[in-house]
């Protein structure tokens, strides 16, 4: 495992998510809970940063590594789903988005999988519809966690919003996923 910048900036990613759970552990008489909003909106729009600012910094220094490679997009899945678990614990995003958020995830991951085992991972790499997907999620989260007021404009009902938005795009980009996958999944199932 090679000790840059990137990949400290992954694990740092990781090592965040007990800090994150522990932000709503914390007693109300120590953190109110409008504080706990605002702490765990920074630390997971600070995570959002650094996974986007680790892959512009492997690719600028060229610092790319294979393990670098594996390790941001567990960094990235594990960060949304430690949100999405308190979020759900909140109350503030319904059970079923999680698991189409989370279940999406797992699918594509093992898809991704299978698909380098054999040896055509390029088909199934992440398209500009997973990017957007990502974004939603990440913007919605946000607003979710943060769950205030902003000026006149209540973040949990734009989140709410826009967290159904992601939930789409991860349904629509896991069909397109499987589709550029298809050829292969049909001509293994004749084998």
């Amino acid at each position: 495992m090679p000790l840059n910048i990137p990949n400290l900036l992954t694990w740092l990613r990781i090592l965040m998510i007990p800090v994150f759970f522990a932000v709503f552990y914390v007693s109300d008489n120590t953190l109110s809970q409008p504080h706990k909003h605002q702490v765990s909106t920074l630390i997971f729009v600070f995570a959002a940063v650094t996974d986007w600012l680790d892959g512009y910094l492997a690719r600028t220094l060229n610092q790319s590594s294979a393990f670098g490679a594996f390790l941001d997009p567990v960094a990235d899945k594990l960060m949304v789903a430690a949100a999405l678990v308190v979020l759900v614990n909140l109350g503030y995003v319904d059970t079923i988005i999680a698991f189409i958020i989370v279940g999406r995830e797992i699918a594509i991951s093992a898809l991704r999988e299978w698909m380098a085992q054999l040896g055509n991972s390029k088909s199934v790499a992440v398209s500009m519809l997973g990017k957007i997907k990502t974004t939603f999620q990440m913007i919605a989260i946000s607003l979710l966690l943060y769950h205030e007021q902003i000026l006149s404009v209540s973040a949990h009902e734009a989140g709410t919003l826009l967290i159904y938005v992601a939930a789409l795009l991860t349904l629509v980009s896991m069909v397109y996923y499987l589709m550029l996958a298809m050829p292969q999944i049909v001509q293994k199932s004749r084998e």
